[in-house]
């Protein structure tokens, strides 16, 4: 492999920023200096640029076998690099669902082939499938997904006795969507009957309501407590659910914890007004004060991570009428550029990004020399440049499905290089490299 000399960057990492030169040898960081000389087969001067620890996404839909309509595995890691995601954590509803070892490992197999980022892909849950959910090797597995509420895919585990034998016997991480089914159906039923099924979008948080939420987050989270299950929430969206998750331990010393995604940190329930069913996601959009609550929770330690819940639909079923458009939007591409916009506007530090986005989501998942710049680490990096405007358009979307919930939004930084592995992927607004990136390794 090719060495990289970066020079003079302003490096971010682990709380603190300094400017100095890396060094990359063999797919790995093997110097971090003031000043290095050495001769490297490609420099790069990093003058008034910022270098961040590659974003690690613990929640996408790459869509890939069976919904490739919508996105692929190759598409969609293009828009990942180009955003400053190195490594992503794929989900199981895809087509066939991934309910047994042999299907997890073929997902393996194409993302080997086709994937510019790093991968790990989740073991899925059923309510008859314990047997072979077990079997994942957390060595080289990120975890396992449990739907406790149904989305995409209707992979939802409603049985007490499954939950009850998944908590009590796994060893590894558990990943859960949680909203209670039956507070939807109520739900639904209720505005059926007030408005018959002409209801728009904008009685989606009405109906994956606060208390859907809340009644099955705490259900997941007394099940963990219960048997020292490790748990993360997934795409916390209302304040109630924040009572639930410690502030006060370190990361490394919880064994519940949580996250938060972009769509949730950014939109409010106003936005269905000129959004519509672009912003339907599963769990809502709710109100301001909750988007306010779980971002206030990021700040101060209470949520870990964020996300994306990457989840592309084409444009033609977006457009449907609100009961039959599908949940879920894109987001890789510019979710990093999204959470770069808050440091504009003072509203969080580019260090918190880098920890919420790269740092944390190593740590919670105990991913193997990922996720901090470090000498002996795996060159997944960033270079951004924080005061490079440009507008969100369908012209440089990426995405396959060709549309973003961000479309006509102007955001201050750009990603200008994207290192994957030692490789530079991505640079100057184009792929510069179809190497492929590599499959995740835990230390567990």
């Amino acid at each position: 492999m090719s060495s990289i000399l970066i020079k003079s960057a302003t490096i971010v990492n682990e709380g603190r920023q300094f400017v100095a030169d890396l060094f990359i040898k063999n797919g790995f960081i093997e110097k971090i200096a003031p000043s290095i000389s050495e001769a490297a087969d490609q420099e790069i001067n990093a003058e008034g640029l910022y270098l961040l620890p590659g974003c690690i996404d613990d929640q996408v839909h790459f869509r890939e076998p069976g919904l490739t309509y919508k996105a692929d595995i190759a598409t969609e890691s293009l828009a990942a690099v180009a955003g400053g995601i190195t490594s992503f954590m794929e989900m199981p509803n895809t087509v066939p669902n991934v309910l047994t070892q042999e299907l997890l490992e073929d997902k393996y197999q194409l993302a080997a082939q086709k994937s510019l980022a790093n991968y790990s892909f989740y073991m899925g849950v059923s309510n008859n499938n314990i047997g072979e959910v077990l079997k994942t090797d957390p060595e080289n597995v990120c975890g396992i997904k449990v739907f406790m509420g149904s989305s995409t895919g209707n992979m939802l585990v409603d049985n007490p006795k499954t939950l009850e034998y998944l908590f009590n016997e796994s060893e590894m991480l558990i990943a859960a969507h949680c909203e209670d089914e039956a507070t939807i159906k109520s739900n639904f039923d209720h505005y059926k009957q007030l408005v018959g099924y002409n209801m728009t979008v904008r009685a989606h948080p009405r109906i994956r309501s606060v208390e859907a939420c809340y009644l099955s987050s705490s259900l997941a989270v007394s099940l963990a407590k219960k048997y020292g299950t490790r748990l993360h929430v997934l795409h916390i969206s209302t304040a109630k659910e924040i009572q639930l998750f410690e502030s006060e331990l370190l990361l490394p010393d919880k064994k519940i914890t949580a996250e938060a995604c972009i769509h949730h940190l950014w939109f409010s329930d106003q936005d269905y007004e000129t959004k519509g069913n672009l912003i339907k996601w599963n769990p809502a959009i709710k109100k301001a004060e909750d988007r306010d609550a779980v971002f206030q929770a990021v700040l101060n330690g209470t949520i870990d991570v964020i996300a994306t819940d990457h989840a592309p639909h084409t444009s033609e079923e977006k457009a449907k009428p609100y009961l039959d458009a599908p949940s879920g939007g894109p987001l890789v591409q510019h979710a990093l550029p999204a959470m770069l916009e808050f440091v504009h506007q003072k509203k969080l530090s580019i260090e918190q990004v880098a920890e919420k986005m790269a740092h944390h989501p190593a740590v919670c998942f105990q991913v193997e020399k990922r996720g901090f710049i470090r000498e002996g680490y795996w060159a997944d990096l960033v270079l951004v440049d924080l005061n490079s405007p440009w507008e969100v358009s369908k012209e440089n979307i990426l995405y396959k499905c060709g549309w973003s919930p961000f479309e006509g939004q102007i955001f201050q930084s750009s990603i200008t290089h994207t290192f994957v592995s030692g490789n530079l992927v991505w640079a100057d607004g184009k792929i510069q490299s179809n190497k492929t990136g590599k499959r995740l390794r835990f230390e567990r």
